[in-house]
């Protein structure tokens, strides 16, 4: 399997399924004071692809080549390693001389799914084995063994997608049933649903900044959320569009999410909520909106972004994963990030050091 890869002369991504790998989202970075670059990857037999890729500052004099969801091409399933061993080899010229690793998040389903030893007596998906084990299969193949397993995932592998191509009454009947009773719950008391856009930021960040504190997670300030809306678009092939949906009774804010709809999916970017009248149901409400404004828009999919990989009270994501899950998609299991270290000796470093971090970070 040839490769070949060289940076792009438009500087433009073609559109696909995933944000992260569109033109918007690497203006979208920029703006936000990180390096982005765009790449052609070219396969004997296989077609092309794009590729972004991201330059995140990690320390002093020190950066990360970052691919959000990417590649998104997969030729073989069986030689993913390979594959990845190729890219990163010839993508390394092109990086900073002060870039000491390659990180993929990877949009690949994980190859441990089809492995029935992974899954409980109730069929419960149970993740990937020991890090070891992974990276032995990840490397299998590999001229140079150097495929990583990272110990931090950037952006959620567990997620839920739903299928958003049904019409309304479908869609509504392959959600769960208490799903279902609280959207039209949230109706009957009088919750209403509307894109307040940037002008509805501030309302939207008291209750963001709210439910960070409750559930202990990192603040972004407002002008990080605010880029999103002020990327500039003109000239993207598929130009993505971002709408800030807040659920209201009274004149209340009871919810609000950040959605992006580009190409065919939506992705539910960022959400927060009041911690007072939440028998009004306004969560539902909201998510009914984004899956409305995703069928109106011609998606296929609803990327509901992040859960736990299966339903374990234990797991911090657990509450996640019983909401998200009632709206009738399936689970997708990404593979989750992998490392490909430039400087040994300064990736292991960094690595002792993310080992201690908490979570999930942005994009």
């Amino acid at each position: 399997m040839e490769v070949f890869l060289e940076p792009k002369r438009t500087r433009q991504v073609a559109p696909g399924a995933n944000l992260q790998q569109t033109a918007y989202w690497g203006r979208l970075k920029k703006q936000q004071g990180r390096g982005a670059r765009a790449f052609d990857i070219r396969l004997d037999a296989h077609g092309a692809s794009d590729m972004l890729v991201v330059l995140r500052t990690i320390g002093p004099g020190a950066r990360m080549a970052y691919v959000p969801f990417g590649p998104e091409m997969l030729p073989d399933a069986i030689q993913r390693g390979t594959w990845l061993e190729k890219i990163s080899r010839q993508l390394a010229p092109h990086l900073p001389e002060d870039c000491i690793f390659i990180r993929y998040d990877l949009p690949w389903q994980s190859p441990w799914v089809n492995e029935p030893s992974r899954y409980t007596a109730d069929n419960q998906w149970l993740g990937a084995p020991k890090i070891r084990v992974q990276e032995m299969r990840m490397n299998f193949d590999t001229a140079y063994w150097n495929l990583r397993r990272a110990p931090t995932d950037l952006l959620p592998p567990d997620t839920v997608l739903v299928d958003v191509e049904a019409d309304r009454d479908r869609i509504l009947k392959r959600m769960k049933p208490k799903t279902r009773y609280n959207i039209r719950l949230s109706a009957r008391k009088g919750v209403s649903v509307r894109d307040a856009g940037i002008d509805g930021l501030p309302v939207w960040y008291d209750m963001y900044r709210r439910t960070v504190r409750r559930h202990g997670m990192n603040l972004n300030d407002m002008d990080y959320f605010a880029s999103a809306f002020r990327v500039e678009n003109q000239g993207c092939q598929s130009p993505a569009s971002v709408h800030l949906l807040l659920a209201e009774a009274g004149g209340h804010p009871l919810a609000g999410i950040i959605l992006a709809i580009s190409g065919s999916r939506a992705t539910y970017l960022y959400g927060a909520s009041a911690a007072e009248r939440k028998n009004l149901m306004g969560s539902y409400a909201v998510q009914w909106e984004a899956i409305s404004r995703a069928h109106k828009a011609g998606c296929t999919e609803y990327d509901l972004f992040g859960v736990s990989p299966n339903p374990d009270p234990e797991h911090p994501m657990y509450g996640l994963f019983r909401f998200k899950t009632g709206f009738g998609g399936r689970m997708l299991h990404r593979q989750g990030c992998w490392d490909y270290p430039l400087d040994e000796d300064r990736y292991a470093v960094f690595r002792a050091s993310e080992m201690a971090g908490p979570g999930f970070a942005a994009g």
